[in-house]
């Protein structure tokens, strides 16, 4: 065990230092490919209804820590200057990339998705049983693979 007072144990959520030659940097966080995407890139991606209207965008996405695949995007919409958001999430299999666009594809009508499970700031779910994926799930049909901790 280092005793050094001034040695930090790097956390998962830190970022691994920047190799002294350039090599891995904050570019590694803005990567895509044609299948591939960071997560903080899908993080603020607009999303849209099949007309192209707007329907809010990415506020974070959930993933499955066992199996490794995202399960839900939080869609984010609604409000005035970040006060009264309201929080949609949406199992994963719903959304379709769109390149022309840059964003993501739902086919689900407007009072559909706003009936739909949500959320606010002061009311945020507890997902640590499973329960809230459940009802995520039977509301827009789709299994989750989704195994509470």
């Amino acid at each position: 065990m280092n005793t050094d007072p001034r040695a930090t144990p790097m956390r998962a959520s830190a970022k691994p230092p920047a190799a002294a030659s350039g090599g891995l940097d904050a570019d590694v966080s803005r990567s895509e490919t044609l299948s591939l995407i960071a997560a903080s890139k899908v993080n603020g991606t607009h999303v849209y209804n099949p007309a192209g209207d707007s329907l809010g965008s990415i506020y974070d996405v959930m993933i499955n820590k066992r199996k490794g695949v995202a399960e839900y995007a939080i869609l984010s919409f609604g409000g005035f200057l970040g006060m009264g958001k309201d929080y949609h999430p949406l199992p994963w299999h719903v959304l379709k990339y769109d390149e022309r666009m840059g964003g993501y594809i739902v086919d689900l009508d407007p009072d559909r998705l706003k009936g739909g499970p949500a959320f606010t700031t002061s009311n945020v779910p507890d997902w640590s049983t499973g329960e809230y994926g459940r009802q995520v799930n039977d509301y827009y049909g789709g299994a989750s693979s989704f195994y509470p901790i």
